[in-house]
């Protein structure tokens, strides 16, 4: 996984609402750049929710939210729409971003054993670089968290 002071790997992904988003083009402004499993489950759904709550604080904070999934472009635009979301998604089909970053990785469930998205946050500051790191995350008062990293940094 990408840690704490590496340049944040640079992408040029599909995102919601059409067109690209390349990350290097958001410099100099800070960027919470979180992965996570599937559009419109329930932790997922929440995760959204809690960013999008908070979108002109991070707004007022100079940081871009961004959520990354395997999900297709379509498929953000639908969950965007379902739950009234306010961040951009962006869609990793090929997993090539997730692997850059750490985040494909070997799950297990119920005894199965499978590829899939580690839930986990990067702030990313102006330069570029990796300022902190959230491995595995809990969602229920993560975005406040991160809201609080960005406002410190």
């Amino acid at each position: 996984m990408i840690a704490t002071g590496d340049s944040a790997p640079d992408f040029t992904l599909p995102k919601s609402g059409g067109g690209t988003l390349s990350l290097s083009a958001l410099r100099p402004g800070k960027v919470g750049l979180y992965f996570y499993p599937k559009d419109d489950t329930s932790g997922c759904t929440l995760e959204a929710l809690d960013f999008t709550r908070l979108a002109a604080d991070f707004a007022a904070a100079g940081t871009t939210v961004i959520g990354i999934s395997k999900d297709s472009a379509g498929s953000h635009d639908r969950f965007c729409a379902k739950h009234g979301l306010g961040v951009t998604l962006v869609s990793d089909e090929g997993s090539d971003t997730c692997e850059r970053y750490g985040t494909w990785v070997e799950k297990s469930m119920y005894g199965r054993r499978y590829m899939g998205i580690q839930r986990a946050t990067f702030l990313i500051d102006g330069t570029g670089r990796v300022a902190r790191v959230w491995p595995k995350v809990e969602v229920r008062g993560h975005a406040e968290e991160v809201l609080a990293a960005a406002r410190a940094l």
